[in-house]
């Protein structure tokens, strides 16, 4: 027995191995039979869906047909469809955009980081949205939380300051009067 996670899949404990089955039966617990080949997964006495068995742990073996709606979009989006979304708003924004794939682990992390990230322009504005990823950027922090937290706390809207290179002066005594 598993009980379908909020996401529509259920775990086969032995793998440790991620099934979807149709999201309408999201918090249920149906009755895995599997083999070596194949994983039939039950609701009562109907066959709910039936995959391939893949014992590659912590991956995901999903059907586009059992995933509810807004689930669907995700693994649709391409890094470019993410990147042509940025550049729309800004080279800041874009730029940073294009990072999150090469510092993020999972491509399916990335598109989530990405996808949040430019839902965070309808939030907060896409006006604010550049300035915290140039400021994110200027700390090499990629993550949704990072911009989050950047564009909910006021004291965060600026950049930190340059160290301002000191002219010469005569009242400015230099290394030579430490040794």
């Amino acid at each position: 027995m598993a009980t379908v996670d909020k996401y529509g899949c259920v775990r086969l404990r032995e793998d440790i191995h991620y099934c979807s089955v149709p999201h309408t039966l999201t918090g249920k617990k149906l009755k895995l039979i599997y083999n070596a080949e194949e994983i039939e997964i039950y609701n009562g006495y109907e066959r709910v869906a039936l995959h391939a068995r893949d014992s590659s742990p912590y991956k995901y073996t999903l059907l586009t047909g059992h995933l509810s709606h807004k689930h669907r979009a995700l693994p649709e989006r391409s890094p470019e469809k993410f990147i042509g979304q940025a550049a729309a708003m800004s080279e800041d924004t874009e730029r940073y955009i294009r990072k999150i794939p090469e510092v993020k682990k999972y491509p399916d992390q990335a598109k989530k980081t990405c996808s949040g990230i430019l839902n965070l322009a309808r939030k907060a504005g896409i006006d604010r949205l550049p300035f915290a990823c140039r400021l994110a950027e200027s700390y090499s922090r990629y993550g949704f939380l990072e911009i989050e937290d950047i564009l909910n706390s006021p004291a965060q809207m600026e950049l930190p300051e340059e160290t301002a290179i000191l002219p010469e002066h005569e009242n400015i005594r230099g290394r030579d009067c430490y040794k």
